[in-house]
């Protein structure tokens, strides 16, 4: 597919899709006139970037969890030091206080919507 098109189904722009792309974030094949060939796997892909780049990591640390996105069994860090291994617990950590904080918003939404329906009138008909 071509950048747009893989732009709108991400809900990006293609001058990200270029940026992830100089990151290496993502890997695009060509075609036989040079363009961009933008695989279906992508569309997937660049959600999960968006989303960890949304959650406040780093595009050097996305870049090495990519991979545990596709195939969480297939993982081999050969650099993988103490350093590396607190960055991942501590942005782990954040996300999951994140994402607390996120259903606790959830769930005050909700019961503030059932309030405002009990309090609806009916519609004329």
């Amino acid at each position: 597919m071509r950048i747009g098109e893989l732009a709108r189904r991400a809900q990006t722009t293609p001058r990200l899709l270029r940026y992830y792309e100089e990151q290496g974030l993502i890997r695009v094949g060509r075609c036989a006139n040079g363009y961009r060939d933008y695989g279906e796997s992508l569309v997937d892909q660049v959600m999960h970037i968006r989303g960890l780049l949304d959650a406040g990591l780093p595009t050097r640390i996305i870049k090495q969890i990519l991979p545990c996105l596709r195939d969480p069994s297939d993982i081999h860090f050969a650099d993988a030091t103490p350093e590396i291994m607190a960055v991942l617990e501590s942005q782990r950590d954040r996300l999951t206080d994140r994402v607390e904080l996120l259903t606790r918003n959830r769930d005050a939404m909700t019961a503030y919507i059932d309030s405002l329906r009990g309090c609806m009138r009916p519609v004329a008909g």
